[in-house]
């Protein structure tokens, strides 16, 4: 009874998040399953804390992040960044998809895959409409930056919010996550642009009309906050660096840069500090808790202890069964009931697997690379990925579930092998 219980309440509570009816914020449906998870008995208080002292890291220094960009954005630092992008294509259609691909891995990369793909898509669409490029180009550009902020979100624990969940819960430091990790995003890179080019190469242009699009200079709102910006950039990435030697947690780090950050915004009148604080999403706190609490209650019925067997199974295989049948896994899972959910599921598993040393630090990689890459399979898999549609609607881009996933599936399948392999490299060469 326990068991139907725990998979009913993920279901509807999973449901709930993705479809999120009527406007509904994913943190009540989470939120409202993991009381319920308790009240039930599937979990016990104890294990309420037990899960706040797993995800308060990972959720906080996501917030902070997310602040960051949000700051930036205001101040013009990304679409200076676009407008330097098209400049530099110097009138190559190709040339402009593949730094606008590149731009966009950068950002994942720095400012997490939701600031990719909510905060730079809308200005890589409002820069490719200037130039007046048919709807099927501007769709392409669309599209690959849509799926670069989720296939190049690997190199930093900060890249992504389940990067961060599953470093905090493996005791991954930053340096020893990115040491890793850095070549394997490289790789996801290159495969994604070969993968994009092959696919979308048809609907490129192959001249642009430049004339009269502004300076990159012009973009800049406020550039005395501009320049304070690259200053606290800096310090970011040396706390970054710091944090794992000084064992200080990466919200800490990022969330020391995101308050002086607000305090030099303060002062500058192009942003809104008030409302910027206001649209940070900490519904997402209360999301990672509440479904954290919710995938607990799966564990308790029994149900990952069968997944954790598959695991330990494919393990005894050897490094590279475990890493590509975990990635793959984790793709799958995340394509059909969210990414966020999927990296819980699969970290549980794979501590109950009993797996250690390359074989247990190899399946927890392939989860965070199947739980990134995954979800760009089906408009479900992440809730990156809801929202960014929800903004291209607004611009007047539809982008209907078949056609994404047709896109998704014939894209996804081949880099996320390809990354696999690279990160098995990674591992064999380190091992």
């Amino acid at each position: 009874m326990q068991s139907l219980l725990a998979v009913a309440l993920f279901v509807v509570a999973l449901a709930l998040v993705i479809w999120q009816p009527r406007g509904l914020s994913i943190g009540w449906p989470a939120a409202v399953g993991g009381a319920l998870a308790v009240l039930l008995g599937i979990v016990t208080p104890a294990e309420v804390g037990e899960v706040v002292g797993i995800v308060w890291d990972a959720t906080l220094a996501f917030v902070a992040v997310i602040l960051i960009s949000l700051v930036l954005d205001a101040t013009g630092f990304f679409e200076w960044a676009a407008l330097h992008m098209v400049r530099r294509a110097r009138g190559s259609g190709i040339r402009l998809f593949i730094y606008s691909i590149v731009l966009g891995a950068l950002v994942a990369a720095l400012f997490a895959n939701d600031g990719a793909a909510l905060i730079l898509t809308p200005i890589v669409y409002e820069q490719v409409k200037a130039l007046r490029l048919p709807a099927a180009a501007i769709l392409a550009f669309v599209m690959a930056g849509g799926f670069v902020a989720d296939s190049t979100s690997l190199p930093l624990v900060v890249s992504n919010l389940v990067n961060i969940v599953s470093a905090d819960f493996f005791h991954i430091g930053f340096v020893a996550y990115s040491a890793r990790m850095l070549p394997v995003d490289v790789a996801a890179l290159v495969a994604s642009l070969l993968a994009l080019y092959l696919f979308f190469r048809r609907d490129l242009p192959g001249r642009l009309e430049t004339t009269g699009l502004k300076a990159p200079v012009d973009a800049i709102r406020d550039r005395r906050l501009f320049g304070f910006s690259w200053v606290v950039l800096g310090l970011l990435l040396a706390g970054y660096l710091a944090s794992q030697t000084l064992h200080i947690p990466v919200s800490v780090v990022a969330g020391s840069a995101a308050l002086l950050l607000l305090l030099l915004a303060a002062r500058s009148p192009a942003v809104d500090v008030r409302r910027l604080v206001a649209e940070a999403p900490w519904k997402v706190v209360v999301f990672s808790v509440g479904m954290y609490v919710v995938v607990f209650g799966l564990r308790n019925a029994g149900l990952i202890a069968a997944l954790a067997r598959s695991l330990a199974w494919v393990a005894r295989h050897g490094l590279a069964a475990s890493v590509f049948y975990t990635g793959f896994l984790a793709a799958g899972l995340s394509s059909v009931m969210n990414n966020m959910p999927t990296v819980m599921v699969d970290a549980l598993a794979i501590h109950a697997s009993g797996a250690e040393g390359v074989l247990r630090l190899g399946a927890a990689l392939a989860n965070v690379v199947g739980s990134d890459l995954g979800p760009k399979i089906t408009p479900i898999g992440s809730l990156a990925t809801l929202l960014w549609l929800h903004v291209l609607e607004h611009r007047g881009v539809k982008i209907g579930w078949g056609y994404y996933f047709r896109v998704g599936i014939t894209l996804t399948l081949p880099v996320l092998a390809v990354t696999l392999a690279a990160l098995l490299l990674v591992l064999s060469a380190g091992a």
